[in-house]
């Protein structure tokens, strides 16, 4: 496993958090009908291939959740427990799934490497996010179950591992347990920054405090990885398969689709990493928690920087509709705006 950097602040553009939402930046502003109806503030950090950083907005050290986001950080951690993984299976390890019949296919095949059943996911039953596949289930009668839950492929790997090792399975969301021991060292390793709060995330697993920074360098080392090392597998697997990332049209599966060597996860609560084949990074946190306009920012933070963003097609612009219509837009906050100007 790589080793972090250390960013350097040095050659950073900073800019003044606007006013009334102290210590935060404006980073986006929602337009309806020519009206500027709702503004996001938050924290954002890029960081060129050397860890140097390149801009940073709002509290980029302050402790954040990062959620979803660091999925592929305890993919990776499961990994280096010794779970078998690759391909498809590394890919939904690591991502947040919709719940495809596809994505419950690989799902079970972990399981059952591990001698387990789905009875043994720890994570919540729910619904497939995808749409389609929800209203053929609704049709059919089928429940709400935990395979479907779009967590469901973290649960596996982390059940794959414990059972490798001869870990307990029954408790394997404790956050003392050995395998989440070896999450936290992980993420800390990756990141640079100490744990200093560990939470429960919505699929009841155990979630370790970071920084937007530290997301920032965590994806960075990923997409420059050794191919062969740990961390080199995971992102390899996440843009060789990123199907099983998201699924059919999820904005994560579509930016490595579109994006070549792109790497990118974004989680609840307005956090997303996506990082560019050379290393450049970005993270952001949405201080209100809506998901809305990080991947339209995070593209946009990355095109400044010189990353060719051509083939991201819709994934560059939000659509505000009225009556089905667009009438108005997700565009670039005050804040941002200026601290992307000034580098150029």
């Amino acid at each position: 496993m790589p080793e972090p950097t250390s960013a350097s602040v040095s050659p950073a553009v900073t800019a003044t958090p606007a006013a009334g939402v102290a210590h935060l930046a404006e980073l986006a502003a929602v337009t309806r009908s020519g009206l500027v109806e709702s503004r996001h503030f938050g924290s954002l950090v890029a960081v060129d291939p050397s860890g140097a950083t390149l801009l940073e907005l709002g509290t980029p050290d302050a402790v954040v959740l990062p959620r979803s986001t660091v999925k592929p950080l305890q993919a990776l951690a499961c990994l280096t427990a010794g779970a078998p993984l690759a391909g498809p299976e590394l890919a939904i390890a690591a991502g947040s799934h919709t719940g495809e019949d596809e994505h419950v296919r690989v799902v079970r095949a972990i399981l059952e490497r591990a001698g387990l059943d789905e009875s043994a996911l720890g994570c919540p039953v729910d619904r497939p996010e995808d749409e389609a596949t929800f209203e053929r289930l609704v049709r059919a009668g089928e429940p709400r179950t935990r395979i479907r839950m779009n967590c469901s492929g973290k649960h596996a790997a982390m059940l794959l591992a414990c059972a490798v090792n001869g870990w307990s399975t029954h408790d394997y969301l404790d956050v003392a347990h050995p395998l989440q021991q070896h999450v936290r060292a992980t993420m800390a390793g990756l990141t640079g920054v100490p744990v200093e709060h560990d939470a429960i995330d919505g699929c009841g697993a155990p979630l370790f405090g970071t920084s937007v920074r530290g997301i920032a360098q965590a994806f960075r080392a990923l997409v420059q990885a050794e191919p062969s090392s740990p961390a080199g597998q995971v992102a390899a697997a996440m843009r060789e398969h990123p199907f099983y990332v998201g699924g059919s049209g999820h904005q994560n599966s579509t930016l490595m689709e579109t994006v070549p060597g792109a790497l990118a996860k974004g989680g609840a609560e307005g956090v997303i990493g996506v990082a560019a084949a050379d290393g450049t990074a970005v993270s952001m946190k949405i201080v209100d928690g809506s998901p809305r306009a990080t991947t339209v920012l995070a593209l946009r933070v990355l095109e400044t920087f010189g990353v060719d963003i051509a083939g991201a097609g819709a994934l560059t612009s939000v659509a505000i509709l009225g009556g089905g219509v667009p009438v108005g837009a997700i565009t670039v906050g005050d804040d941002l705006s200026r601290a992307l100007g000034a580098t150029a």
